[in-house]
Parts: structure tokens; sequence; C-alpha cells
């Protein structure tokens, strides 16, 4: 059963051959890279910090080093490349705009319907106090 968020496994047969070999070059066997794999897609996907990443993912920071490893040897721009080029369907020209507008911490909270708040003014020169 595939829970959202995680790789199908015809997803999995597509992305696995790209993944490094499965025992580092010194240590001991890595942990599973699917369920590493699903981690971070599970991370990404709901933008929770690492140290919030379920248990059933083990340890965030296995995942987050493997992250940061895989993007500095370039493995997830193979899987990038891959994935474009077994995908005939994929519209390589469309864009996703993302605008993000902050506004003033004091701004939550306003009255709605732009009602102005008068200052107090001193009255003018031309006029007394008494003149309506």
């Amino acid at each position: 059963m595939s829970r959202r968020f995680e790789l199908t496994d015809q997803e999995w047969d597509l992305i696995s051959p790209l993944l490094p070999p499965m025992t580092p070059q010194r240590g001991g066997r890595w942990r599973d890279h699917r369920q590493v794999l699903n981690a971070i897609i599970y991370r990404t996907r709901t933008g929770i910090p690492w140290r919030d990443l379920p248990e059933r993912y083990g340890p965030w920071t296995t995942a987050q080093h493997r992250l940061q490893r895989w993007e500095a040897d370039g493995t997830w721009a193979r899987i990038e490349q891959h994935l474009i080029d077994t995908d005939e369907d994929t519209d390589l020209d469309a864009q996703i705009d993302s605008t993000v507008v902050r506004a003033h911490q004091h701004a939550a909270g306003a009255r709605k319907g732009g009602r102005v708040l008068r200052t107090h003014e001193s009255p003018r020169a031309s006029e007394s106090p008494g003149e309506v």
C-alpha cells in the first residue's frame, strides 16, 4: 500500500537505477534509498521542518544528509534529466509563478471598509472656536 507523498512501485522502478549503490565506500550499509527518498518527498511536499519527519522514515538527519549528498554528486540532476527524457507528454515550456506579498505584522486585523480615523486637528486661524 502506497501512502500519500510516497513513491509508487512504478515510480520507484523508474528512479532506482539512477541512485548510487547501497554500499558506501566507507562504513556500513546505508539506510534503504526508497525510505529516504520518501522522507525527502514528504518533507518537500508538506514543508515541515526536518526534525518533524514521521518516525516511519527513519532519522531526519539521514534524509537531510542524503539530500545534500545527492545534490552535490549530481544524482538529482541525473534523475531530473532521465524523467524529462522518458516523459514525452511533459510540457517543458510550462512555468509556475508563486508570488508572495508580505504584509506588515500590524496589518493583520485591520477594520474592513477602509474607515479612516481622524487625528486631532487644531482650528484654522481664520475660524474662531465659536463659529460653525
